[in-house]
């Protein structure tokens, strides 16, 4: 675990939540316009919108980052494994993923619409691409990265390719699951925010952009800013906290 990780305590991110806030009230009064309206105004609105249409909007986000998440694992991660364990076939399917693996996944959003219609199926599978190429090119990487030694031992007390996957890649490809889902979900929910901002009616990029920017409702555009920055940061506490927990044993 780096060293910048192990920092990251409660009254650390306290501290930093605090200062974010000062940043902002000072550049608030700096500006003096109604562009940039100050925390002491959004903070109070976004506690009373949360109960209602903004928490809403925010259910609808979450619902698509998890259904999202949950697709990218259970199929990037046994063709990542598979990969590994497979020297013949990653021959074949390497070039294919390192040609795609850069492309940034947002330019298939006219692609998925055509494909799937314009439905949450869409928006879902898009993140997921995202989170796709991020787990299938880590655990991998992982799984093809195993000690030989290790595989070998393992194999000379009888285990077949199935108790190799269970004892030996799957517990070595959770880390690797794990980074790769904490270190894609900032992408993933910038890329819902795009996916969201049309063709839909709930979720949080439809809120700031629609029901809230355009009719320059500026306050209450922070508040969905501030849902969609929270919504980030609960999923990153929360695998990273997982993956902590996990390396602890």
């Amino acid at each position: 675990m780096s060293d910048v990780r192990q920092r990251t305590t409660p009254m650390g991110t306290l501290l930093g939540s605090l200062t974010l806030l000062l940043l902002w009230q000072g550049a608030s009064m700096l500006l003096d316009r109604p562009i940039l309206p100050p925390p002491t105004v959004v903070v109070p609105l976004f506690l009373k919108a949360l109960p209602g249409d903004l928490g809403l909007h925010l259910l609808a986000s979450t619902a698509r980052v998890l259904a999202a998440i949950f697709l990218a694992v259970i199929t990037a991660a046994p063709l990542g494994l598979a990969l590994g364990q497979l020297p013949r076939l990653d021959r074949i399917i390497g070039p294919l993923v390192a040609i795609i693996y850069p492309i940034p996944k947002i330019i298939f959003l006219p692609v998925i619409y055509v494909l799937l219609g314009i439905t949450d199926l869409s928006k879902i599978t898009l993140i997921a691409i995202i989170i796709f190429f991020q787990i299938l090119v880590v655990v991998r990487d992982e799984a093809a990265g195993l000690r030989r030694e290790l595989i070998v031992s393992v194999r000379s007390l009888g285990a077949g390719r199935r108790a190799l996957f269970r004892y030996v890649y799957l517990p070595a490809s959770i880390p690797a699951v794990l980074t790769a889902l904490r270190v894609s979900v900032g992408t993933a929910v910038a890329v819902l925010f795009i996916a969201e901002q049309s063709l839909t009616s709930w979720g949080l990029g439809y809120y700031i952009v629609v029901e809230t920017y355009q009719v320059l409702m500026y306050p209450e555009m922070y508040t969905g800013i501030m849902a969609m920055g929270l919504l980030g940061a609960i999923l990153y506490v929360l695998i990273h906290t997982i993956e902590r927990r996990y390396a602890k044993g």
